[in-house]
């Protein structure tokens, strides 16, 4: 890394011109600001006290060692005490031409550490997938590929949420209600037809709620008094009595939703290395309960239910286990966290969740470490905001949401009739075409929801998700097809063979012009984008890079000529294209997006 060899030689500069030895944390190299002349910046600042001389002074006279003496250095210039670098435009030709077909450019080697465990998706089996779930899996997925990328090992699961009362919900409307409809009569995909049920549920017992008011009780009696709530309390209740009706009916419903499940998680291109069950996990949990309860961790109410008081640690008292026995979320966290543990030897455990279950998680936190396991202090909630679409907010209750499955095919849709409107499938068979569609409409979607920051809330546009110009997938992978096209026409030519003539090109012939500068500082800066990004658990990161990247590639491509240049320059643009091209679809890769290479 250039920042380290300007760091060591400024270290000794200091030495030499000030008899001063100085620490690495104080002299700090960052990338210089755009505004600035330069490539690198020794901020002198912080020197001053030790030195005994004015930052100014001290960026002057370190510059002019540096370019006396480090030959990577070409010129400096002064501004208020910071020193501005610019590289020898050998370094930066050596540097494109080292790595503009290195595949594994962007990656560090496999560490040794234990296996990191990210948890997503987290569906209930009451519903399908919505737009909620879709960015909860963009994201799972794509921190999933950045941490590999920074070298650790990561196991996917998903914690399928198929028991409690939100399912015997959608149990009991399709047993009162269905006349033994199934999705194949129904015709319907069969996780949207177990999501019907689940809204058929609400809207009944809001119904009956409604009456038992207008009769002159009270909300809250009028819901306790509900036959219907009762009687998903009772389904509860035989469930984990493993009643063989409630069971059987259960595993009916629910091999309807898992079917729909996989094909909605192939269409997004998502995978999991384990799927584990809260069916079989909340036993696990209540035995920790029960052991916490020993050992006076947590304490009995007097109608049966167990608690824990964390009021000391600034939280609230919170519920482990019903009155009636039946356990709650945090009793099959537990249980969940521990066998996750055993399974991967793991000491780190993302969970990717919305930011609505930020108590939840400082509790389970809490509560584990309360039960002596100190691998609970390497628990992390990646917290992420809620996404809403221009109509607003989505209730699942209501049904009003948007299932992924409806919003992939309109993506399709979108993508289909903009592509066609530009003129991009000139020359594609229909068979081609679909293909392209489908990768447009992922890239856009994928992109647009993983540009955002995890933490914030997000406005979910799908027509602006898919235009081919500004900060959108389409335009990226639009960037890249312009590239192959490039790169196939001078392989046309036959006048260039790249691998062999890049090893020929004279570095003194090359003139690096503004553009190519500001491509090979991008370019160059992408590794350290991966450990930002691996270390923030951020995609945005990612995506907002790989966007400046096209963007000065386009600046580069409209202002400057390639292939009518002469053999050494034409090389030399040619291994910057190059290198641009597999970048984007590198860090695209990252965000989950494919690339098309024809457009």
């Amino acid at each position: 890394m250039i920042e380290t060899i300007l760091q060591n030689a400024a270290i000794e500069a200091i030495k030499t011109l000030y008899s001063l030895d100085v620490t690495k944390d104080i002299v700090s190299i960052s990338s210089t600001r755009k505004d600035f002349e330069g490539d690198f910046t020794l901020v002198t600042f912080p020197l001053s006290k030790p030195v005994g001389k004015n930052p100014q002074l001290i960026a002057d006279q370190t510059g002019k060692y540096l370019l006396e003496n480090c030959k990577y250095v070409a010129a400096f210039n002064v501004v208020k005490g910071f020193l501005n670098l610019t590289i020898d435009k050998t370094f930066w030709a050596d540097f494109i031409l080292k790595n503009y077909n290195n595949k594994a450019y962007g990656y560090v080697a496999e560490r040794k550490d234990k296996p990191v465990v990210i948890e997503f998706s987290s569906p209930n089996t009451n519903k399908p997938l919505h737009l909620g779930h879709v960015r909860n899996n963009l994201l799972g997925d794509s921190v999933t590929e950045i941490l590999k990328a920074f070298g650790y090992v990561v196991k996917k699961v998903n914690l399928i949420n198929d028991r409690g009362i939100h399912i015997c919900k959608s149990m009991l409307a399709w047993k009162l209600y269905a006349n033994e409809e199934t999705p194949q009569s129904a015709e319907m995909k069969p996780d949207l037809f177990v999501g019907k049920y689940y809204v058929l549920f609400e809207t009944k017992y809001r119904e009956e709620v409604a009456s038992l008011m207008a009769k002159g009780m009270n909300e809250e009696d009028a819901k306790a008094k509900s036959s219907l709530m009762s009687a998903a309390q009772e389904m509860l209740r035989k469930w984990e009595a493993k009643d063989e009706q409630t069971l059987a009916l259960w595993n009916k419903m629910n091999g309807w939703v898992y079917e729909g499940f996989a094909a909605t998680y192939e269409s997004l291109g998502i995978s999991f290395d384990k799927v584990y069950y809260e069916s079989d996990t909340y036993l696990l949990g209540k035995e920790l309960v029960a052991e916490g309860l020993r050992k006076g961790i947590f304490f009995k109410q007097e109608d049966g239910s167990v608690w824990i008081d964390l009021t000391a640690e600034g939280l609230d008292k919170k519920l482990l286990l019903r009155s009636d026995g039946t356990a709650v979320y945090i009793t099959q966290d537990l249980g969940t966290a521990l066998l996750r543990h055993k399974d991967f030897d793991s000491d780190r455990l993302i969970y990717v969740v919305g930011n609505e279950q930020n108590y939840h998680f400082s509790v389970l936190k809490l509560v584990l470490r309360k039960l002596g396991f100190e691998w609970a202090e390497n628990i992390f909630h990646l917290s992420y905001g809620m996404v809403e679409l221009p109509s607003g907010k989505m209730k699942s209750r209501e049904g009003k949401v948007v299932d992924a499955d409806d919003l992939i095919a309109s993506m399709i849709e979108i993508a289909k009739n903009q592509t066609m409107e530009h003129g991009k499938t000139d020359g594609f068979t229909p068979q081609e075409a679909d293909v392209l569609y489908r990768q447009l409409a992922l890239g856009a979607l994928k992109y647009f929801i993983l540009k955002v920051d995890p933490s914030k809330n997000m406005l979910f546009n799908p027509e602006e998700s898919i235009d081919f110009n500004g900060n959108t997938g389409p335009f990226i992978q639009y960037t890249h097809a312009r590239i192959c096209s490039l790169l196939r026409r001078a392989r046309d030519m036959k006048a260039i063979n790249l691998d062999k003539d890049a090893n020929e090109i004279r570095f003194q012939a090359i003139v690096i012009n503004d553009k190519e500068n500001e491509i090979i500082k991008a370019l160059y800066a992408f590794p350290s984008v991966v450990e930002q990004a691996a270390k923030n658990l951020s995609p945005a990161l990612i995506a907002n890079y790989v966007f400046e990247l096209a963007k000065s590639f386009n600046a580069f491509y409209q202002d400057v000529s390639i292939l009518r240049e002469e053999h050494n320059t034409m090389c030399w643009r040619l291994c910057l294209t190059a290198f641009t091209g597999k970048t984007i679809r590198t860090a695209m890769s990252l965000l989950g997006i494919d690339v098309p290479e024809k457009m």
